[in-house]
């Protein structure tokens, strides 16, 4: 373990409360580590430039200029009018999602029939982006840390658990200022049915 390493270990983490969700800003500059403290938990994370909330994540910009879907330590992520939101510094993971949209209340019908409807992390992710002017409309495909979402030969892609253990995190350089959103998920296949918290810093 290197010191810095130490030194992030003993900065202290905001909780996200299992199947809750927040938003904070983000400065240029400044580094955010999603932290997956029980293991096993996945994080929807969104950004938007702040000031203008037009200006958001993208997984088809990402996915093109990085030329691929696999995102790790030195990958970017891009927004809608192709600048550099957030570039990838640190991941103890090397497994995460860019392809599904938030869980709704629309997904537990479609998925988890006679369960419990939730409004998932869509909805947390509107609720806490609102004061920011941010709309259900506005909200993007999110870029899901430590979802583990495999795609077989033909095309097909499931959810299975992550392969994240607890302490496992990622930490992403903000080019930009912005707003994030950020969330403990809700779904039952994301986590394999068992709702644990995310933590999260701010250096």
């Amino acid at each position: 373990m290197t010191a810095d390493t130490k030194t992030l270990d003993r900065q202290a983490a905001t909780r996200i409360a299992p199947r809750s969700g927040v938003a904070f800003e983000l400065a240029e500059g400044q580094r955010l580590t999603v932290i997956d403290p029980e293991g096993q938990q996945v994080s929807d994370l969104l950004a938007f430039v702040r000031g203008d909330v037009g200006e958001v994540i993208s997984n088809g910009r990402t996915f093109d200029y990085e030329e691929t879907i696999a995102l790790t330590t030195g990958n970017r992520l891009w927004s809608n009018r192709s600048n550099v939101l957030l570039s990838i510094e640190e991941d103890t993971v090397g497994r995460h999602d860019f392809l599904l949209t938030p869980c709704s209340e629309a997904t537990f019908r479609h998925f988890y029939p006679g369960k419990p409807v939730h409004r998932g992390c869509f909805g947390n992710l509107a609720e806490a982006l609102a004061p920011y002017g941010i709309g259900e409309d506005q909200i993007p495909v999110a870029f899901n840390c430590f979802m583990n979402v495999p795609i077989a030969a033909d095309g097909g892609v499931s959810v299975v658990p992550p392969s994240s253990r607890a302490g496992d995190r990622i930490t992403l350089l903000a080019h930009r200022d912005l707003v994030i959103g950020l969330t403990a998920c809700s779904a039952y296949d994301s986590n394999g049915g068992s709702f644990k918290p995310i933590d999260y810093r701010i250096d």
